[in-house]
């Protein structure tokens, strides 16, 4: 008797555990494929760059990026995003890539639209990113951008102009389907004057460390989009896999990287301790 009474007690234990276990399982992909993946997060950065003119001291830039249009996120969503941007009165917004999973379709329109509400004293820039290239549709998407009001650096730079100061914006093509090019993309940018870089890789920052460059902006890791506590990322992808999230100081403070989260998701409709990311930089001159 008491032995099949301990039976029943051991077989009634394990069967809750095992359901405790699935319920929690449920409700964690629930929450990892429902909700977390809509709860951006807007981070607010303050950095220091010793060659920052002092005209631009307290800029405030916002960088949003991977937005992986067509692939669980609408243009409805970007909507939200844009009026989330302008909230933050930006002098200068950028894009590190990704705009698109991989077709326009007939969402073209309706992106020009929202990207055009976006509005900043000194403009918005942009750079390509790998998904960019997906499906033959590159010329397309530049042409989005463009039709959105955004420079499309590929390989070049542009100059920012506030009294007699000047900072540099540069931008460099995709590292994994493009063909990324400093040198270029610096060319007739003085030497001693302080550059800010956008490119979609964030590895990228090993070749930006041999130049005169002061911070890089990038995307493209998604954070690894699926983090666990106490350990971090599981998976990331080609040339996002040394600067996968966040801020990084490389050569002594020659050069600042900050890897964003990304707006959307790609391969997986997944996010898990890793929230969408709208980034809010104030730069200081120091």
């Amino acid at each position: 008797m008491a032995s099949n009474l301990s039976r029943r007690s051991f077989l009634k234990k394990t069967v809750s555990a095992l359901a405790g276990l699935t319920a929690a399982s449920v409700a964690g992909y629930g929450y990892a494929r429902y909700a977390e993946p809509g709860w951006l997060r807007v981070n607010q950065v303050a950095l220091s760059l010793k060659r920052l003119p002092p005209a631009f001291d307290r800029i405030k830039i916002v960088q949003f990026s991977d937005v992986h249009l067509g692939f669980h996120y609408t243009t409805d969503q970007l909507a939200g995003l844009v009026d989330t941007i302008q909230s933050h009165s930006p002098d200068l917004i950028v894009f590190t890539g990704d705009l698109y999973d991989y077709a326009i379709g007939s969402d073209g329109p309706a992106t020009v639209r929202e990207l055009s509400r976006l509005q900043a004293p000194f403009g918005k820039a942009a750079v390509l990113g790998n998904h960019d290239y997906y499906g033959r549709q590159t010329k397309q998407v530049v042409q989005v951008m463009k039709d959105g009001g955004f420079d499309v650096l590929i390989n070049r730079s542009t100059v920012l102009q506030r009294g007699g100061d000047r900072l540099w914006l540069s931008g460099v093509d995709d590292m994994w389907d493009g063909q990324p090019d400093l040198p270029a993309a610096l060319r007739g940018v003085p030497a001693d004057e302080c550059v800010l870089l956008l490119s979609h890789c964030p590895d990228f920052a090993d070749i930006a460390l041999q130049h005169p460059v002061d911070l890089q902006l990038s995307g493209h890791s998604h954070g690894g989009q699926v983090r666990l506590p106490f350990y971090g990322h599981i998976v990331t992808p080609t040339y996002g896999q040394k600067y996968v999230d966040g801020l990084y100081v490389l050569g002594d403070g020659k050069l600042q990287v900050y890897t964003n989260r990304g707006i959307g998701v790609s391969v997986y409709p997944v996010r898990f301790c890793c929230r969408p990311e709208l980034t809010v930089f104030t730069l200081h001159r120091g």
